[in-house]
């Protein structure tokens, strides 16, 4: 586990998941489907523990410049700056549940933020998840 300081908000829009866990990768695809890739975008899946004990989870993007998805209405969500631990994950496609257990480990850590949630951000070498949760 490690610790970084993330020096500004990031403003995403999202796509939620209809559940979880098994519409996850739905949401990642259509998101896909409405925003152009490119290396220097930031790609994010967003989740909590909402009501009656369901996780939440959001697949979102950050626009390369303003307005960029206005055409899409898509919601927005905060990423707020501040410290964060986090695990990497390595090769994540090849071993989903190790964000489940980086997630599980982290949230174990007396200091988490718990108005924040869980942070899966692809990193832009596309192999690598970063696991990270907000710190107060």
């Amino acid at each position: 586990m490690e610790t970084f300081n993330l020096e500004k908000d990031i403003i995403v829009h999202y796509m939620d998941a209809v559940s979880f866990p098994d519409g996850v990768l739905e949401a990642h695809q259509k998101l896909h489907g409405l925003v152009e890739y490119n290396v220097h975008r930031k790609y994010f899946g967003i989740s909590w523990m909402g009501q009656n004990a369901e996780i939440v989870y959001k697949a979102a993007a950050e626009e390369l410049y303003s307005g960029e998805f206005n055409k899409h209405l898509l919601p927005t969500f905060i990423i707020k700056q501040g410290s964060y631990i986090f695990i990497d994950i390595k090769d994540f496609m090849q071993n989903t549940e190790g964000i489940g257990e980086a997630f599980q480990t982290l949230l174990r850590n007396d200091n988490v933020d718990p108005q924040g949630a869980c942070i899966e951000w692809y990193l832009e070498d596309d192999s690598t998840c970063r696991c990270m949760v907000r710190t107060v």
